[in-house]
């Protein structure tokens, strides 16, 4: 890959996530802050953003990939996602902010797939190449909370014109991408249905709830930990949250010894044990004495997503084969980002307010939730799943 080719989806990667990381982490405790949002409010907000996962799929397989040349579609999307996410700093009552968000997340959601395939249609070698270009949105997401915080923004709507910018940038560049002309008609649903004969696995099909059940918990952190971290009394919230995405990175180079090593039964227990540990860390944390924990739950974030999520992937990507890998993919990531996430941002948005006392959240009985729902699929998990070290396809 030429250095200029290297420089441009670098720099793409890059924006993609600042872009993301630079609202959606700190939109909770911006809604509540300024829009007087309840629970329920801030668990619909981020709903959207899962909503967008389940539809987006339809509009990159069936119209994107074969009509248009990935960047400019890419380019289209995010220069009209900039003018909807400085939009979203000009109004001033929750129903009409969550639709904006929910027309953003549908321009939004797209492009992480159409970023990829600009990325993929310029390597020679994906399995190499790949990583060291995705590297720079994990560095997009730190630099976005490092920002912020710096700056003192962690309850500004400063955040959301940040994003605005860098949308702009990114939706202006996208032009001079390298060129991924479209695919044209595929023989791939744009669901992945194809590969729904793993269920006849039954390893494969108790894994497979247990990840949409997993993300009941997950929803808990990105729609709560910084609205609470705040309300604790934590200074620079996003900026370390980011503790988070860092260890993400630390801990997804162990991911391809243990997976060998260890076997992906034991790896995906240590990643739901982790999440158990992170919400009983929230619930009994505090700014005072036991600070620790709470930097103990966002540092634990490396080991939740990647034992469970980056795990996941890897297993089904083995239980699929080559012949309907992708399809395989996509299925998993339209169940849990999508299906599994609708639930529980639904369900996490309920729960804070049914533990709130005159608008205010009692974090305690709030965490403890998610903990106890994490203790119960890690039970489901280990009395079901039944799989070999070494993994057969299905």
């Amino acid at each position: 890959m030429k250095p200029v080719v290297f420089t441009k989806l670098s720099v793409m990667m890059l924006l993609e996530y600042f872009i993301w990381g630079a609202w959606y982490v700190t939109m909770g405790t911006y809604m509540s802050e300024f829009l007087g949002a309840t629970g329920t409010q801030i668990g619909a907000a981020y709903s959207a953003l899962a909503i967008a996962t389940i539809i987006s799929p339809f509009f990159v397989g069936m119209i994107a990939d074969r009509f248009f040349a990935a960047q400019k579609i890419m380019g289209v999307l995010h220069l009209i996602g900039a003018a909807l996410l400085y939009l979203a700093t000009v109004v001033n009552d929750n129903t009409t902010f969550y639709w904006i968000i929910l027309v953003y997340s549908l321009l939004y959601m797209p492009t992480i797939a159409l970023s990829n395939s600009i990325a993929f249609g310029q390597m020679t070698d994906p399995g190499k190449q790949f990583p060291w270009i995705r590297v720079f949105g994990t560095l997009g997401w730190i630099v976005a909370g490092v920002l912020i915080s710096s700056l003192g923004l962690d309850k500004s709507a400063v955040t959301f014109k940040m994003a605005a910018i860098a949308s702009l940038t990114l939706g202006l560049s996208s032009f001079i991408l390298p060129n991924t002309p479209p695919k044209g008609k595929t023989t791939e649903s744009a669901l992945g249905t194809e590969a729904f004969v793993l269920f006849k696995d039954k390893p494969y099909l108790i894994f497979f709830i247990a990840a949409i059940l997993v993300c009941i918990p997950l929803s808990f952190y990105y729609g709560f930990a910084n609205v609470f971290l705040n309300e604790v009394g934590m200074s620079n919230v996003a900026f370390k949250m980011t503790f988070g995405q860092i260890s993400e990175a630390v801990f997804i180079l162990a991911i391809p010894f243990l997976f060998n090593q260890i076997g992906v039964k034991k790896m995906l227990l240590l990643g739901m044990t982790a999440w158990i540990l992170r919400y009983v860390f929230f619930a009994y944390g505090n700014i005072d004495t036991s600070i620790w924990m709470l930097y103990a739950g966002i540092i634990l974030h490396g080991i939740c997503y990647d034992f469970f999520f980056v795990t996941g992937y890897m297993y089904t990507e083995k239980k699929a084969g080559d012949k309907i890998k992708n399809a395989a993919q996509g299925l998993f990531t339209f169940a849990t980002y999508g299906v599994g996430m609708v639930i529980g941002t639904r369900f996490s948005g309920f729960t804070a307010d049914y533990y709130s006392v005159d608008g205010a959240f009692q974090w305690q009985s709030i965490w403890m939730v998610p903990a106890y729902i994490a203790v119960a699929v890690l039970i489901y998990f280990i009395l079901f799943f039944k799989e070999k070290k070494e993994i057969q396809a299905a």
